[in-house]
């Protein structure tokens, strides 16, 4: 499996490429290659245009990368199927101004780490606003792509962003930030009987699931807790009625008296490699 997440963007005639490395494989057996810098603009005649990579990239003669955001700092959620496409915002600035910036997300130890992974930006999503004569804020979008995910990869994964400046410098910061990548979770819920006697008893089920990258399905999640919640007819919210905890398989079973006409549903809270969900509500009529 390859994946090719090329640092990328354009800024008028500026193409922001290249500075290629050699593809990373992971243990997994997946590889990427990532183009680790921007090619900014030609330097002038007798001069040697700079380059910085990871650490030293942080600060060449007053060129710096001073913010990465991916998916404005919240979770990016991907099911099994369809691929998820998130906006990215980098900031630089140098004395010279700059050309163009993009970013780049990934987990490994290091970008060109034999266990790293990851994908790169857009490149024809990429518009670039001065924000003034030093000062150069882009945005883009980055596409994940569940087929080539694993179940091990539900955690936090490092922004890194490489910049163009107008005097020829080009670097790259490897981890500017961070953002977290889940499984996508769905629950469902069912009431029964229906209709029923007020005071007797109900049964409400239901089944936690996860996105599985490993195998492209759902399968349940088990072993946690979720809310059993009820909302009277008539009423603008849900209260919490017990904590019902999955089976090994994600199922849901619990009983409860009937009260009054009414919506049941179940709602998971979430972990870090999962996000929360509730089920869609299922009305109950009570005689």
């Amino acid at each position: 499996m390859r994946i090719r997440a090329t640092v990328a963007a354009v800024s008028g005639a500026l193409a922001l490429s290249a500075l290629a490395v050699p593809a990373a494989q992971a243990d997994d057996g997946r590889s990427w290659t990532v183009d680790h810098g921007v090619t900014a603009p030609q330097a002038p005649a007798g001069e040697k245009s700079k380059r910085a990579f990871g650490a030293a990239a942080q600060a060449v003669d007053n060129a710096k990368i001073t913010s990465a955001v991916v998916n404005g700092g919240k979770p990016i959620v991907v099911g099994t199927k369809s691929k998820v496409t998130v906006p990215y915002t980098v900031t630089a600035t140098d004395d010279s101004g700059i050309a163009g910036a993009a970013a780049f997300i990934w987990i490994g130890s290091s970008v060109d780490a034999e266990d790293s992974f990851g994908f790169g930006p857009n490149e024809k999503s990429v518009s670039c606003k001065v924000v003034s004569a030093t000062t150069t804020t882009c945005k883009g979008t980055i596409t994940l792509t569940p087929g080539l995910m694993l179940n091990s990869d539900a955690t936090w994964w490092r922004v890194g962003a490489a910049a163009g400046a107008n005097d020829g410098q080009e670097l790259e910061r490897d981890a500017v930030s961070k953002v977290r990548v889940q499984r996508f979770s769905k629950l469902t819920v069912n009431a029964s009987p229906e209709p029923v006697k007020k005071g007797k008893t109900i049964t409400v089920t239901g089944k936690l699931t996860r996105a599985n990258w490993d195998t492209g399905t759902y399968k349940g999640y088990s072993k946690q807790s979720v809310q059993l919640q009820f909302k009277k007819k008539g009423a603008k919210s849900y209260s919490t009625v017990k904590t019902v905890k999955t089976s090994s398989t994600g199922t849901l079973k619990t009983t409860v008296k009937a009260s009054a006409d009414g919506t049941w549903r179940y709602s998971f809270a979430g972990t870090p490699s999962t996000p929360a969900v509730s089920a869609k509500g299922d009305f109950l009529d009570v005689k």
